[in-house]
């Protein structure tokens, strides 16, 4: 289900949290000479524009469907959560090259000053995570902000670790390491984001449903004889659909056949939105095979 209202109020708190330490963080560590901190300030801005997306993406959700948008604007957080799939692939990239660059030039890092200004931002984003997660597994959008602000946290925790090295060993080194770990660590939230938006937006078999056993299931209720064109897909977060051609026995009483088979998919597939097009067979099919998968995943035939 798309974000609601209610669900809006930790998003607008998160943002105005985040986008507020991200300036402070970054002035801090351009004063630092740190890279650890402007690759965590980077990192939270992009946290908070993913957030500014999701708040947008809500507002667009919410409105109703048309006869042009049957559906409404419910993708749009799926169109938003691989936005921000893509800015993250980018930066993470942008402060790996950076890292390397210094690796060669450690420059001088004030350590003292990481070292507060990282303690503060483990603070904010240990209270972010607090307000978004009640609200994790509601949407795509949440998911994303929360694991965002999750890799916030612990390149925050990274950037401690960098400054107290700096302080008790001096090792300018460590500076440079921790940002490509922090690097590393948002490509690993991209990925898992861009994976599953465009498993949606490419209409690919929802996580944990298996459509062969569908089929099967299907095609074993009493008086069915085919199942094929059998569709499974997600129109946004948590609103899976599935459509299906079925043929049944010339005697078969086709609406009956109709009513078990959507209850068969909502109660035992969680799938609630499903459109079946159910047809008595001719009499002239011969060779109907009930439930096997050919070569193609769909059609089922």
């Amino acid at each position: 289900m798309h974000l609601r209202r209610r669900e809006t109020q930790p998003l607008t708190l998160a943002l105005a949290l985040v986008l507020a330490f991200a300036v402070v963080e970054a002035v801090a560590g351009a004063f630092a000479g740190s890279l650890a901190l402007l690759a965590d300030a980077g990192h939270m801005a992009a946290d908070a524009g993913a957030l500014a997306v999701a708040l947008f993406a809500a507002w667009l959700a919410r409105r109703p469907a048309t006869p042009r948008r049957s559906f409404g604007w419910r993708r749009a957080e799926i169109l938003a959560a691989l936005a921000n799939g893509l800015t993250l692939v980018g930066i993470a990239l942008l402060i790996i090259v950076e890292a390397a660059r210094r690796l060669s030039e450690p420059p001088d890092v004030t350590g003292g000053l990481v070292l507060v200004v990282g303690g503060v931002g483990l603070v904010v984003n240990i209270v972010t995570a607090q307000l978004l997660h009640p609200k994790a597994d509601s949407s795509l959008n949440m998911r994303v902000a929360f694991r965002h602000v999750l890799a916030d946290l612990f390149s925050s925790a990274g950037v401690i670790v960098a400054a107290l090295v700096l302080l008790v060993t001096g090792w300018a080194y460590v500076d440079p390491l921790i940002s490509v770990g922090i690097g590393l660590l948002v490509l690993v939230s991209a990925w898992s984001v861009l994976r599953e938006s465009l498993g949606i937006l490419l209409e690919a078999t929802p996580d944990g449903i298996d459509s062969e056993e569908v089929g099967r299931s299907m095609a074993a209720v009493a008086g069915v004889l085919q199942v094929h064109d059998l569709h499974i897909w997600t129109i946004t977060t948590g609103f899976p659909a599935l459509s299906a051609h079925v043929l049944v026995e010339p005697a078969a009483d086709c609406h009956k056949i109709r009513r078990a088979l959507d209850e068969l998919v909502r109660e035992r597939f969680s799938l609630a939105h499903s459109t079946l097009q159910v047809e008595h067979a001719s009499g002239k099919e011969e060779s109907l095979q009930l439930g096997v998968a050919g070569a193609r995943r769909t059609p089922l035939v």
